[in-house]
C-alpha cells in the first residue's frame, strides 16, 4: 500500500465525519466560488473587444431625465467617434407582469444601431428588413427560443413609463456570446405614438476608434455640453454598467466581506475536524511510530488527510456552483443577473488553492502535535 492510498482510506474512515465536513466545505466553497465569479464578472472582466470601444453619455444627474435629439449630431462631431445612436429603455413587459415574462425592451435607430453593437451577429437581409419596416424589431435569439417566435411574428408590448402598447413584427434575430435577451425597435415608431417624447433619447451609444479613444472622448463630450442646461456624464460602457451596481450599496466591500467570512469558516470547520481525528487517534500515531514511520512521514500523512479531505469538499463546491450560476442565467427569474456569468476555470483554480490551503493550515498544527507523541505514553492513551 502506497503513502497515498494509505492517505485516501485514512481520510474517509469516519464516514459519517468525513461527509459532514465535506459537505460544510462545500457549501462554503460554493458560496466563497460565486462571489468570486461575481467579481470577476462585475469588476476584472473587460467583455468583448467591441464592448471595450464603447462608451456611454447620460444625463448628469438621473437617467430619468432624457437628453435631447440634437446632443447626437454634436457627439458625431467629435474627433474619434465612429457611430452615435440613441437609446431609451422602454420597459419589460411582456403578456403581464410578471417576472418570468420580463426582458429589456429598448428603442434605437436601426439605421445605425448595428454600427455601434457590431459584436450582435444578424444576416445582412433581415437588418434591411429591421430597417425598412417601422414596426419592425430585433429580437435575441434566446428569447425566439423561449418564446417560440419567428421571423414575421407579430407581438405587443407593455410599458410602465410610456401611454402607449406598440404592436411589433419581428423582422431580425441576433446572437451573441453571451445572450442579452433584449429586443430592439425604432425611435421614430415610440415619437409618432407618445408626442411628448419626440427630440428627446435616453442615453446615447457611441463606438470610438479604439479604446484608447474612450478617455479622451469621453473627456471632450462632457466638456462640450458643461455649459448646456443639460450636463452630460459620459462613461465606458463597463462603468455604466457598474454605476447599476453601485445602487446596491458598497457591493466590493460586501463581497470580500462574505469571502473573508467563509474562509475563516471553512478553517475552523477544517481545523476541528483534523483535531478530533487525530486526538481519537493517538494510539494508532504511537503504533506506527514503533513500525518505523518518522515524524516527517506521520506530518506528511495527517496533513495530506486534511488537504484531501477539504479538496474533496472544495470539488464538491466548485461543482455545485458552476451548475448553480448556469441555472441562474438561464432561468426566466435571473432578473438583473448578467447572462455572462459563469465559473472560469481561473476562479475553479483559485477556489481549489483556497481549499488546499485551508487545509494545509488546519491540518499543520494538530499533525505537529501528534508527530511528537511520546510512543510509550502513546500507546497508554485512552480515548
Amino acid at each position: 500500500m502506497t503513502l497515498g492510498s494509505f492517505v485516501v482510506r485514512s481520510t474517509f474512515r469516519n464516514k459519517r465525519r468525513s461527509l459532514l465536513t465535506m459537505s460544510s466545505v462545500g457549501f462554503s466553497l460554493l458560496l466563497l466560488t460565486m462571489m468570486m465569479s461575481i467579481w470577476r464578472t462585475f469588476y476584472i472582466d473587460p467583455g468583448t473587444p467591441d464592448a471595450a470601444r464603447r462608451i456611454v453619455t447620460r444625463d448628469r444627474v438621473s437617467l430619468a431625465f432624457f437628453l435631447p435629439a440634437y446632443y447626437r449630431d454634436k457627439i458625431r462631431s467629435v474627433p474619434g467617434v465612429l457611430a452615435v445612436v440613441p437609446m431609451t429603455y422602454f420597459g419589460n413587459h411582456y403578456k403581464d407582469d410578471r417576472s418570468a415574462n420580463a426582458f429589456a425592451q429598448i428603442v434605437t435607430d436601426p439605421e445605425e444601431y448595428l454600427k455601434v453593437a457590431s459584436d450582435k451577429i444578424v444576416p445582412p437581409e433581415q437588418v434591411l428588413a429591421w430597417q425598412r419596416d417601422r414596426t419592425g424589431a430585433l429580437v435575441d435569439v434566446e428569447l425566439t427560443k423561449k418564446y417560440g417566435w419567428k421571423l414575421g411574428d407579430r407581438i405587443t408590448l407593455d410599458s410602465p413609463y410610456f401611454p402607449v402598447r406598440p404592436e411589433l413584427t419581428i423582422r431580425a434575430i441576433y446572437k451573441i456570446d453571451p445572450p442579452a435577451r433584449a429586443l430592439y425597435f425604432s425611435t421614430k415608431y415610440l415619437e409618432e405614438s407618445v408626442n411628448w417624447f419626440k427630440g428627446q433619447a435616453g442615453w446615447y451609444i457611441t463606438q470610438v476608434a479604439s479604446a484608447g479613444d474612450v478617455a479622451p472622448v469621453s473627456s471632450a463630450i462632457d466638456q462640450m455640453f458643461r455649459n448646456s442646461p443639460q450636463r452630460t456624464k459620459t462613461e465606458s460602457q463597463q462603468a455604466f454598467l457598474l454605476s447599476f451596481v453601485a445602487t446596491l450599496g458598497n457591493v466590493k466591500t460586501f463581497i470580500l466581506s462574505i469571502c473573508g467570512a467563509v474562509v475563516f469558516a471553512i478553517l475552523l470547520v477544517s481545523a476541528n475536524t483534523m483535531a478530533m481525528s487525530i486526538r481519537g487517534r493517538t494510539r494508532e500515531v504511537a503504533v506506527l511510530k514503533t513500525l518505523g514511520f518518522t515524524r516527517q512521514r506521520l506530518l506528511a500523512m495527517l496533513v495530506g488527510e486534511a488537504v484531501a479531505l477539504s479538496l474533496a469538499g472544495g470539488i464538491f463546491g466548485v461543482v455545485a456552483a458552476t451548475a448553480a450560476l448556469q441555472w441562474l442565467t438561464h432561468s426566466p427569474l435571473a432578473i438583473g443577473i448578467p447572462a455572462g456569468m459563469r465559473v472560469t476555470a481561473p476562479t475553479m483554480l483559485v477556489a481549489l488553492l483556497v481549499a488546499a490551503t485551508v487545509g494545509f493550515v488546519s491540518g499543520c498544527l494538530p499533525a505537529y502535535s501528534a508527530s511528537r507523541i511520546n510512543i510509550v505514553e502513546g500507546l497508554r492513551h485512552i480515548g
